[in-house]
């Protein structure tokens, strides 16, 4: 598939990482997803949900019989690699599909910024990130009224 980077071939029922180029088809039903946890489920205003960063971003989707059930994005910040957008579909919530995201994405960037991955995580998603190294820092915030606090695995 043109521009579209596969994670290894999976069982029925098992995630299916993908990174896709912006705009595609399948960015598009990632930013759908975004639109439907964010917006809808988290009253995220809009103008706030997407922003500048989504047309140069490595952006992730996760697929599981054959529907885009999450997405997350990666940025190449200046000092370190930044994780956002995590997002996972109502139903598929506690299947694993954020931590493939995750692995995949740490896997696929690890060699850029040596390793250094930044995230802002909603405070009550905290557990699975430190699952993953990082390390909550710094005072927790209001990012549109929900609580987050900036976490690195550096």
């Amino acid at each position: 598939m043109d521009g579209i980077k596969q994670s290894a071939p999976r069982k029925p029922g098992e995630t299916t990482v993908l990174t896709v180029p912006v705009f595609s088809t399948l960015c598009n039903a990632a930013f759908q997803l975004r639109r439907e946890v964010f917006i809808g489920e988290q009253n995220v205003p809009p103008d706030e949900e997407f922003d500048a960063d989504d047309l140069t971003a490595h952006h992730l989707v996760a697929i599981r019989d054959g529907e885009v059930c999450g997405t997350l994005r990666v940025i190449h910040a200046q000092d370190y690699v930044k994780i956002g957008r995590v997002a996972v579909g109502q139903r598929w919530r506690g299947h694993g599909v954020a931590s493939a995201l995750m692995k995949r994405a740490m896997e696929d960037h690890a060699h850029v910024r040596e390793n250094r991955f930044h995230l802002a995580a909603q405070k009550d998603k905290l557990p699975l990130y430190e699952r993953f190294g990082f390390k909550a820092y710094g005072d927790e915030f209001l990012d549109v009224e929900i609580p987050h606090l900036n976490m690195k695995n550096f």
